[in-house]
């Protein structure tokens, strides 16, 4: 196998982590009733545990795309292009490998934001490399719970995540869907 399909193939694989971590700056208009802060405003040390932008809405978006995104990546392997580009047998796998990568990715997500508030950094502040990392490494573990991509495949999707995560925030920043490049 050329090291130019795997790595499609890994992007492809990794594709419900992406859109589930990316999710919630688009979902910011829908279900205004589950806007409120996942940690409900509370502190830890004086300090915000998350912060108000990490939201119960944004949780739900985020385990609905990548399960959503896994789901139809289900129903397209039935055709050859798809079977080629596919890292897993998506006829063998079940739609909870897409539950789990949209959960891992905003759990991972909010992991970091706990360890940013404990070291001072606000809330859309510059904090690198975990700011391109904590979807992929969350996304990565939750997702082992079906499947366990081999080394080669995770070095790929961390590489590629880090450089993909940088260019789609700045991407959304000069679209004006985001306040900061990171």
């Amino acid at each position: 196998m050329s090291i130019y399909l795997l790595i499609v193939q890994c992007l492809y694989f990794f594709l419900p982590a992406y859109l589930a971590n990316a999710s919630p700056v688009f979902g910011k208009h829908f279900l205004k009733e589950f806007a409120y802060p996942i940690d409900l405003g509370k502190k830890f040390r004086g300090r915000q545990m998350l912060g108000s932008h990490k939201t119960w809405r944004g949780v739900i978006f985020a385990i609905f795309t990548g399960s959503i995104i896994f789901y139809a990546q289900q129903i397209l392997y039935q055709y050859s292009f798809f079977q080629k580009i596919s890292l897993i047998d998506y006829s063998q796998s079940t739609v909870w490998l897409g539950f789990f990568l949209g959960f891992g990715a905003i759990f991972g997500d909010a992991v970091k934001s706990f360890f940013k508030r404990r070291i001072g950094i606000k809330a859309g502040g510059r904090w690198i490399p975990f700011d391109q990392l904590d979807y992929v490494v969350g996304a990565l573990l939750f997702g082992a719970l079906f499947y366990v991509p081999s080394w080669q495949a995770i070095s790929i999707i961390v590489v590629f995540s880090f450089f993909l995560h940088i260019m789609a925030n700045h991407f959304a920043y000069y679209l004006g869907i985001k306040k900061v490049r990171w």
